[in-house]
């Protein structure tokens, strides 16, 4: 797919982070920019942003986890622009579950799912018809995350099955694209390789009062900043990702009709040979015992 001017890119968490830097790659390609975010202020800003510098910009307050609040994204865009031709359903949360897996709250499930899982189908459901339909060459990519899209890094198993979930969608939106013939294609994007500095961290700042946590925290929430400090003092040097690269990466792979938006990285590689060679072997993941908590 060529990426060119009259184009529209729809963005959700499109405030911050990986969301906004695609916003502005797409913007700088010279696509309209719709940008989708739960987060008021933010949006309000980065459409600012985008719009003095000279992009076309629409921006909805949106709550990927409601059906109804996707589809009136929808029915914006369309109406404003006419067509859609690049969607990235990118909005993602961290789940805040503290403990073993069976000491979860189910409201930390809950939330993931609503967003991460569910926010990636409403974004399905609600644009990829009327792309098909619209009969131009055009692009859907899901934001997924080497820990769960590769393999699950215990310690945030409810993210990681999200991720995982975003990986199996993505696999099945593809079939169904080429069974229908259309001119629209499908990516699974891992940002990376490294750490990246994105709001993820904080997500607990937009956890609805619906899926609120029914007791309180056994420690609180730790920043990346927070996170970064601990690694160095236990003397681990944490490499990060600009957001920027991740954004290139995304465009260069619709470009390319990519499916795995996968950077290199030799870390990611043993990950998915130790994985394929366990379920070959039927053996055990072994892979995993590093991560495994005494």
């Amino acid at each position: 797919m060529e990426l060119r001017q009259g184009q529209v890119a729809v963005v959700t968490g499109a405030a911050s982070g990986i969301g906004l830097a695609m916003a502005r790659r797409f913007a700088a390609e010279g696509l309209a920019v719709v940008l989708g975010d739960v987060e008021e202020a933010a949006l309000a800003e980065a459409a600012e942003e985008l719009t003095e510098g000279g992009a076309r910009v629409l921006a909805r307050t949106v709550d990927v986890s409601d059906a109804g609040s996707v589809r009136a994204l929808a029915d914006a865009a369309f109406d404003t622009f006419g067509a859609v031709h690049v969607l990235c359903n990118n909005a993602g949360v961290g789940s805040g579950a503290e403990g073993r897996m069976w000491e979860h709250e189910p409201n930390d499930w809950k939330w993931a799912f609503s967003v991460n899982v569910w926010g990636v189908f409403h974004g399905i459901q609600a644009f990829v018809p009327r792309m098909i339909a619209g009969g131009e060459p055009g692009h859907v990519v899901n934001t997924s995350s080497g820990d769960g899209g590769i393999a699950p890094l215990p310690t945030a198993s409810v993210y990681a099955v999200t991720k995982a979930a975003v990986v199996t969608m993505t696999e099945s939106l593809y079939a169904h694209l080429k069974a229908e013939h259309a001119r629209v294609g499908a990516s699974v994007l891992f940002p990376g390789p490294h750490m990246l500095r994105t709001g993820l961290w904080e997500s607990h700042r937009n956890r609805p009062e619906r899926y609120a946590k029914e007791r309180p925290r056994k420690t609180p929430y730790r920043s990346l900043d927070q996170w970064e400090a601990a690694m160095k003092a236990a003397g681990h040097e944490v490499a990060f990702t600009p957001v920027e690269e991740v954004a290139e990466h995304v465009v260069d792979g619709i470009r390319a009709d990519r499916f795995w938006l996968l950077p290199a990285s030799e870390h990611s590689d043993r990950q998915i040979r130790a994985r394929s060679q366990s379920m070959l072997d039927r053996a055990n993941p072994s892979y995993l015992e590093s991560f495994i908590l005494d």
